[in-house]
């Protein structure tokens, strides 16, 4: 009859607690389908494991990390389990953090071409809507297949979301004609109707449109900062344009002294820029980054 010998010592049961919790971590914040499944798995076989002091592959590898006479090292017990505890709870707080902030990104991938698309239809300018529809094309299918088969943690109790979604990547097939032969402005009513669906479905699971605004200016702000801490003067001038754009989106959305900040900030590194003083640019981009992440992080 097969017997488990316990082949595995303190340390290495330990860290198969540590294991399973970042294997949880993970497959509940940030994979779907089967991988998640997968993960939760390996997480059950590890803990498993260290529960009963024995692993089934040292077997035939005939490893054994047991040691029947060794003594506890309980402080290295000690810091391994308090490690554990901090990854389950830093791990839970800033998978929670980052999934929402990843897919309000992929949220904006996919609404920029929609708003390019809008506008030009509603202005008249056929050839540009063409490219720009595209563009959205391939972006919302993208958008539609990765959160169909994984639902960030903020969103997995939408039930709606899938109809939502669905509703929209029919309403983007039946304008196609319109916008490469037809009417525009009457598709620029029918891509109206696109707004309101995916603006409820940000409210209600939590997403302000603020942060939605707020990751949408990250992008351009970035664009700043590089040639800022080049010292290019010209690169910032130059990219200047459309972060100020999409800081006035932010600001029709919020303008308290936190907002304010970031366009004291963002003017002063373009006054800068203007004004031939490059040696001041690093440190004036680190303050607007500086201010963007004190508002990100409370309200994004």
């Amino acid at each position: 009859m097969f017997k488990m010998t316990k082949n595995e010592g303190i340390p290495d049961r330990l860290l198969r607690v540590l294991a399973a919790v970042i294997l949880t971590v993970t497959a509940f914040f940030w994979v779907g389908g089967i991988w998640s499944i997968v993960l939760y798995v390996l997480a059950v076989i590890s803990l498993f494991t260290a529960a009963t002091g024995f692993c089934g592959l040292y077997v035939p590898l005939k490893i054994s990390t047991f040691k029947p006479e060794a003594k506890t090292n309980h402080l290295l017990a000690g810091s391994i389990i308090v490690i554990t505890i901090a990854v389950a709870i830093a791990g839970s707080y800033y998978s929670a953090f980052f999934t929402r902030k990843f897919f309000l990104e992929d949220f904006n991938r996919m609404n920029q071409p929609y708003k390019q698309t809008l506008f030009e239809t509603g202005q008249g300018k056929r050839a540009e809507a063409i490219a720009n529809y595209d563009k959205l094309v391939v972006e919302h299918k993208r958008f539609q297949d990765k959160y169909f088969s994984y639902r960030p943690y903020s969103l997995r109790g939408d039930k709606q979301f899938v109809a939502d979604v669905t509703k929209v990547a029919g309403i983007i097939t039946a304008i196609e004609s319109g916008v490469r032969t037809g009417d525009l402005a009457q598709t620029h009513k029918d891509l109206e109707a696109i707004r309101p669906i995916y603006q409820d479905l940000l409210k209600r699971n939590g997403f302000s449109m603020l942060a939605v605004y707020l990751v949408d200016f990250h992008d351009a702000m970035e664009k700043v900062l590089e040639p800022a801490a080049a010292k290019d003067t010209a690169g910032v001038m130059t990219a200047y344009g459309d972060a100020d754009a999409k800081l006035k989106a932010v600001e029709e959305a919020a303008n308290d002294d936190e907002i304010k900040a970031i366009r004291a900030a963002l003017e002063a590194i373009l006054a800068a820029a203007k004004n031939g003083q490059a040696d001041a640019l690093p440190d004036l981009g680190s303050k607007l980054k500086s201010s963007f992440v004190k508002v990100y992080l409370k309200r994004g």
